[in-house]
């Protein structure tokens, strides 16, 4: 395939092939990305540790019972002493295993090394676990035969389990179950070295898209096989159309203001960020510095909530907005009723703004102002005694109520409970040329409330400070994401979120 054919396919989705991964000596065409997309689970390598220490205790849980029950046999007054065993068996024994750093990725995709580090801490938490006995004297009512078959028959599953897993992420990353996308940026002979090394490991789980230059239009269409597909605007368009999860900064190390300027951009997308080389890693205080596949580099900026935060982000989402849907439905239907013998028109209103990677969605809320206006010059933001607002619309944005419809685009996944409030297209445009970074917001789903909201800037942004600070609010949230701190912003919403001096 000519790669000027290949550069328009990558450009415009309009094939079935697109992305390519590396084996040795081998540039293969694989399947379309946007079928990972729409797959109902997706792996992320930061959630496959979580997955093996979950195996590996699931293991000695259930070989300690099966013992138990098929040859020890139930009774009342040994099974705590058991169940204590078997416990204390699982926390030193993935504690330590996370300790000697076996549940990293290129550790378990590694097998079989490590194999020995592994039977070597499987030996030591059952030496353990015998001198405790000894110690509290309690080894004379437990079973020999129980411990000794027990910690062997665990040892050896656990490693062989750790084996059959190595070869399920192999399937995974070929069926785009699990895989990671890279772009590299700069056609030099940085990237020709990255690509190179990349070439020379078997790493399915990681493909290269394409390369990024500026200068694209005065080199070659291709760096080691690899096509290029345009410049920066060209990576940032195909970052929010194609599910680009890694970028890679492979340019000069002595061009620190090019680098500097690049990485600010980057940091705006919700991708990795890396760079290529280590001699400008003053610039970057607060990363540290990592390993792609075996390859030295400097992570600039990461793509927050992934692997389990966005696994409990978005089980916190589904949970909180059911419940609430069902808790506030009747009140709900009186809002409806009121709007509709307030005013003719429909209940819903529904506005285009922009969500996650800057994608557009269609955001649902009551419906607040008359219908059936003359047309209006752009989106113009309510202010005080706006005479657009119905009588039931003055009351339904004071308090927040107008936000309820909005619940039912957390469970269809397109916001969350709790993030940067989604702006219209047309503001979300104006802002975003006044404010550096503004775009930041969208690297995670817009939210009904957030840390600005509970903070103070809400309602209308008549001048850029005040749009500024919420900005400002919204990327903090971000860099700070945690379960608790959700529920401590859901919390102040409860108190200070629903009415507020600001909002009309």
């Amino acid at each position: 395939m000519p790669v000027s054919h290949l550069r328009e396919i990558l450009t415009t989705g309009d094939a079935g092939t697109a992305e390519f991964y590396f084996r040795p000596g081998v540039y293969r065409p694989v399947a379309d990305t946007t079928r990972r997309s729409r797959r109902l689970v997706s792996i992320s390598e930061s959630t496959v540790p979580g997955l093996v220490g979950l195996m590996d205790a699931l293991v000695i849980i259930a070989v300690g019972l099966a013992f138990y029950f098929g040859y020890v046999g139930w009774h009342p007054e040994n099974a705590q002493n058991y169940a204590a065993v078997i416990a204390i068996d699982v926390a030193l024994t993935v504690g330590l295993l996370q300790n000697a750093r076996l549940y990293e990725f290129d550790t378990i995709v590694g097998w079989p090394c490590g194999l020995r580090r592994i039977i070597m801490v499987c030996v030591s938490v059952f030496l353990v676990l015998v001198a405790m006995a000894f110690a509290l004297k309690v080894s004379e009512t437990f079973s020999r035969v129980w411990f000794f078959a027990s910690f062997g028959v665990s040892m050896v599953t656990i490693c062989v389990l750790r084996g059959l897993f190595k070869v399920a992420i192999r399937r995974w990353a070929l069926s785009g179950t699990l895989v990671r996308n890279i772009a590299v940026v700069g056609a030099g002979d940085q990237a020709k070295t990255f690509l190179g090394m990349l070439c020379e490991r078997d790493t399915p789980w990681k493909r290269i898209v394409g390369v990024f230059d500026d200068r694209h239009t005065r080199i070659g269409n291709d760096v080691e096989g690899v096509p290029i597909l345009g410049d920066l605007d060209d990576l940032v368009r195909y970052v929010r159309s194609r599910q680009i999860d890694e970028v890679v900064i492979a340019l000069p190390w002595n061009a620190d203001q090019r680098l500097m300027d690049l990485a600010k951009r980057l940091e705006e997308l919700p991708v990795h960020v890396y760079l290529g080389a280590d001699l400008i890693g003053y610039h970057f205080p607060r990363r540290s510095g990592s390993m792609l596949q075996g390859i030295p580099v400097l992570e600039v900026a990461r793509t927050p909530l992934s692997g389990w935060g966005g696994i409990v982000k978005r089980l916190e989402d589904i949970l909180l907005a059911g419940f609430l849907a069902l808790f506030f439905a009747p009140l709900m239907a009186l809002v409806a009723l009121a709007i509709k013998l307030d005013s003719p028109g429909p209940v819903l209103f529904r506005q285009a703004r922009y969500g996650f990677n800057n994608q557009a969605i269609m955001v649902y809320k009551f419906r607040t102002m008359y219908h059936g206006r003359p047309p209006e010059n752009g989106v113009p933001q309510a202010s005080r005694r706006d005479r657009r607002v119905t009588r039931i619309g003055w009351f339904l944005r004071r308090t927040s109520l107008d936000e309820l419809p909005q619940l039912f685009n957390v469970l269809k996944g397109s916001m969350s409970i709790v993030g940067p409030r989604p702006h219209a297209v047309e503001h979300n445009e104006q802002y975003a040329e006044l404010i550096g970074g503004y775009f930041g917001r969208h690297k995670v789903k817009p939210g009904i409330t957030g840390w600005a909201q509970v903070n103070g800037p809400r309602g209308e942004t008549d001048q850029i400070e005040k749009m500024h600070a919420r900005v400002q609010h919204d990327i903090y949230y971000i860099e700070n994401w945690s379960l608790w701190f959700d529920l401590m912003i859901l919390a102040m919403t409860s108190v200070v979120g629903f009415v507020h001096k600001q909002a009309y």
